[in-house]
């Protein structure tokens, strides 16, 4: 208390010539209105100022709740184009069949359900890649579910804690994924052979089809893993080897592993049933 005493007192004439000026500032600023005006516009552009840097550091900080809540409404919005894509194929199959698509169609009813997830570790560099995410066990996630971004199939989940998940990403030399080519409905395999994260290979496509560069690759949904008709990728070359009946197809793959942050879990209401059935009639599971 002294020390400030004793600081008021040193510079007590620069304190009264401050207190002066605002008085005298304050009384043009009160008592005309040219000054008046012209003040607070000015103080009007400033505040404004102010809380514009204030309001984008304010967004900055809720960039990640804002994300996680737009990759929710994603997934609300993904499942129902599943549901309309789902309800399609069955109006088209009715119409080859002339029969009607029946509500005991269990596929109908009971359509896949997308959980949202951030991706919180990531590898792409090695022969074997894994990636982490944010949600577990308690956010219904299961072992052996399919993954996918918003443009492509990503991999199938391997482990689950509480709260966190790894993933067996595509670009695994364990990994194999059921695709056709879409045009046809040919089945092959997808599968990555080290190398370039953005090429594939597309194994199992007999030499009496004609693929061609440019050949969209989707999932066939034969395996319980991933729907049908999730983006793989599109030809990008295509082999004929005379030691070989099968072509030797590149794929250029339509996600980009580099710059995966939001992905989305598939959860197949039915899987277990399928498979269990499956297992006991000894019938040899698909490629994922």
């Amino acid at each position: 208390m002294r020390n400030l005493f004793a600081f008021i007192y040193r510079f007590r004439a620069f304190l009264v010539f401050v207190l002066l000026e605002i008085l005298c500032v304050y009384m043009v600023v009160r008592y005309n209105t040219y000054q008046g005006a012209a003040f607070f516009n000015s103080a009007s552009t400033y505040v404004g100022r102010v809380l514009e840097v204030q309001s984008s550091v304010t967004d900055y900080f809720r960039l990640a709740s804002v994300n996680s809540m737009l990759a929710s409404e994603n997934a609300n919005l993904r499942e129902e184009l599943m549901r309309q894509r789902m309800a399609e194929q069955g109006d088209s199959t009715a119409e080859l069949s002339g029969m009607l698509y029946t509500a005991s169609d269990t596929t109908m009813s009971n359509p896949f359900v997308l959980h949202a997830s951030r991706v919180i570790n990531n590898s792409i560099r090695r022969t074997n890649n894994y990636l982490t995410l944010s949600v577990g066990s308690a956010d219904g996630i299961k072992p052996g579910m399919g993954v996918i971004a918003s443009n492509g199939a990503v991999g199938r989940i391997k482990t689950v804690s509480e709260h966190f998940a790894t993933v067996t990403s595509l670009l695994h030399s364990q990994m194999l994924i059921s695709a056709k080519i879409k045009k046809d409905n040919t089945m092959g395999t997808i599968k990555w052979t080290g190398g370039d994260y953005r090429t594939a290979i597309l194994d199992y496509i007999p030499l009496h089809i004609k693929p061609a560069i440019g050949d969209t690759i989707v999932t066939s949904g034969f395996a319980t893993v991933f729907p049908e008709g999730i983006m793989i990728g599109t030809i990008s070359n295509v082999e004929q080897e005379p030691d070989r009946s099968f072509y030797t197809i590149k794929v250029q793959l339509s996600v980009d592993f580099a710059q995966l942050s939001y992905v989305y879990v598939v959860e197949s209401p039915q899987r277990e049933e399928r498979e269990t059935l499956e297992n006991n009639a000894g019938i040899p599971p698909h490629d994922e």
